[in-house]
């Protein structure tokens, strides 16, 4: 009788376990072992703190930060850079949170916002950033045995910038470098934006009587450093981030009472370009050599 009853219940156990891994394919992360890095997140919408595992949070901020749709190996870069940004801010912590969940930091987004995302394509797009973000687990970089800032942006101009022209910091493992599969092949490479000069004026907070733009100085990369607008000079980043321009590398155009502004590439320019990595991946190139080229002379190391 008891043999007969353990029957019934294993038939009926087996019978649930094959029900319910039928109606999803997608895997979702869970944690495998209790000493996993846990990163303290603080959620800009909600104002509220959450501590995460930390390959969790990379697979959220792989899937707000590069397109799912990228090559493999691409996404493994882009994971490793992630996770080692993260580990970065970790380690200089001085608040209740390590990092938030906007561009500020790293953009980090929810299963459910994912979800939004992707729609149908969630499941497929879900696994194959869980796959680069676990096949990559714990893996970081560093340079001279110290965790890197390991900037990233989207896509260049052509070249990568200095990180002591952005963000005045001296990081030898940030220098530039050519990035040759960001170019007018790709959609978006090059914009135009139409402003009115009281639209320039009000964000530059200026008068616009007689506005003027003149001694624009560049970089080697042609990104803009300082341009002088009504007779007063200011960086090149500032009126980037104050006019909301997509990059430095931009030429300005004056025509009655509007403003064309043409610019190339998107982001601030330093470290990994998501797209040069994605054309790097196509050509056959591995994570590990897409991060040794545009993070110079770094080691990937596990934590």
């Amino acid at each position: 009788m008891l043999n007969r009853i353990l029957l019934i219940i294993i038939v009926v156990l087996s019978f649930v376990l094959v029900t319910v891994s039928s109606t999803s394919s997608t895997t979702f992360f869970t944690t495998s072992k209790v000493n996993d890095k846990i990163i303290a997140v603080k959620d800009k919408n909600l104002n509220s703190i959450d501590n995460m595992n930390l390959e969790e949070y990379v697979i959220g901020v792989v899937a707000g930060e590069m397109p799912a749709s990228f090559e493999n190996e691409a996404l493994k870069a882009q994971a490793i850079a992630a996770r080692t940004y993260a580990t970065y801010k970790i380690n200089n912590s001085n608040g209740n949170y390590d990092v938030v969940t906007d561009v500020s930091n790293q953009k980090y987004i929810t299963t459910d916002e994912m979800k939004v995302k992707w729609q149908t394509e969630f499941d497929k797009y879900y696994n194959k950033i869980k796959e680069a973000v676990l096949s990559t687990k714990g893996m970081i970089m560093t340079y001279n045995d110290e965790v890197i800032e390991a900037f990233y942006f989207a896509m260049s101009n052509g070249y990568t910038e200095d990180a002591s022209l952005v963000f005045n910091e001296n990081l030898d493992y940030l220098e530039s470098v050519e990035s040759k599969y960001d170019n007018n092949n790709l959609n978006n490479f090059e914009v135009t934006t139409k402003f009115s000069k009281d639209e320039i004026c009000n964000k530059l907070k200026i008068t616009c009587e007689n506005l003027s733009f003149s001694n624009i100085e560049r970089s080697n990369t042609n990104r803009v450093n300082y341009i002088t607008i009504n007779e007063k000079k200011i960086k090149g980043t500032e009126f980037r981030s104050k006019i909301g321009l997509r990059s430095t590398d931009f030429d300005i155009k004056i025509d009655n009472n509007d403003v064309y502004i043409t610019t190339r590439g998107y982001g601030h320019g330093v470290g990994m370009s998501q797209y040069g990595a994605n054309g790097m991946a196509k050509e056959g190139k591995n994570y590990e050599e897409i991060l040794k080229y545009y993070y110079k002379n770094i080691e990937i190391t596990n934590l």
